[in-house]
């Protein structure tokens, strides 16, 4: 029953200090309404200072934060909550994630550990402290494994996703149950922009690889969420509703796979 911005802005590799403040600044400033930290980024308190600073009301700001790796028991989690949202200087989230499934810290336990991670999260939902909740990096068989003592389903599963890499079996399990499909580094970390194909689609529009990459996110009902640190290309991202991609191009940038860097198996990840 919550809304979310059709486009969101990231802070992934954002250092903090000057860097996110400005940027989350200057993101507000163009007019994203959905800002996206974590734990692990190191930056929610400049991305705290920076949504403050902007003057902007906090109930017309969506922000997004997630729980670290080393936190995946019921208590952890419920601190790591506390701290975001110290660090953050908010007294509620709008959107709450597990970023990884299994985590090297839990690789037995994983399914035991989700559990109770989500068991915390869904009393904070509860509480009124967390709006809505939701995973990252999820695949259909941890999301399975989710289901068996979740009494709220996830609302969000943001993963890696854009031309390069469709994430095709996650993108379907996700609608098949209500489940919006985010997509972090939806411009392949930089790794697709100079592709011939999307540059010569991106000509036809009069746009940029970029804008078509976000743009192609949209229409296929993802949730984009672009990241930079340069003004200019924070507008630039933000500048895609103005333009329609045909079918026909459509289906050629879904025939991009593989031009890019793809993303890691949650299952083996070292972190």
């Amino acid at each position: 029953g919550k809304k979310i911005p059709k486009i969101g802005f990231g802070t992934w590799q954002t250092p903090s200090g000057d860097a996110a403040e400005d940027s989350v600044l200057k993101a507000l400033e163009t007019g994203y309404r959905h800002i996206d930290t974590a734990a692990t980024y190191g930056n929610e308190e400049s991305v705290g200072i920076a949504i403050k600073d902007s003057g902007i009301p906090r109930e017309e700001i969506f922000l997004t934060t997630k729980l670290w790796n080393t936190e995946h028991t019921y208590e952890k989690t419920k601190a790591a909550i506390d701290e975001s949202m110290k660090k953050l200087g908010v007294d509620y989230l709008d959107l709450y994630l597990i970023h990884w499934p299994n985590p090297i810290d839990y690789r037995d336990t994983w399914e035991e550990s989700n559990a109770e991670s989500w068991r915390a999260m869904e009393e904070y939902v509860n509480r009124g402290l967390i709006h809505s909740i939701g995973v990252s990096n999820f695949m259909p068989h941890h999301l399975e494994a989710l289901f068996k003592t979740a009494h709220i389903t996830p609302a969000v599963n943001q993963i890696y996703l854009n031309p390069s890499d469709q994430q095709e079996d996650a993108v379907d399990f996700n609608k098949e149950n209500g489940i919006l499909s985010q997509a972090y580094s939806p411009l392949g970390t930089g790794t697709i922009l100079d592709d011939k194909t999307l540059n010569n689609l991106a000509d036809k529009y009069n746009k940029t690889s970029a804008q078509l990459a976000l743009r192609w996110s949209i229409q296929k009902g993802f949730n984009p969420l672009p990241k930079s640190v340069t003004p200019e290309r924070i507008v630039e991202n933000f500048d895609i509703f103005d333009f329609e991609i045909s079918d026909e191009d459509m289906k050629t940038m879904d025939g991009l796979k593989g031009i890019g860097k793809e993303t890691w198996n949650p299952d083996t990840v070292d972190f």
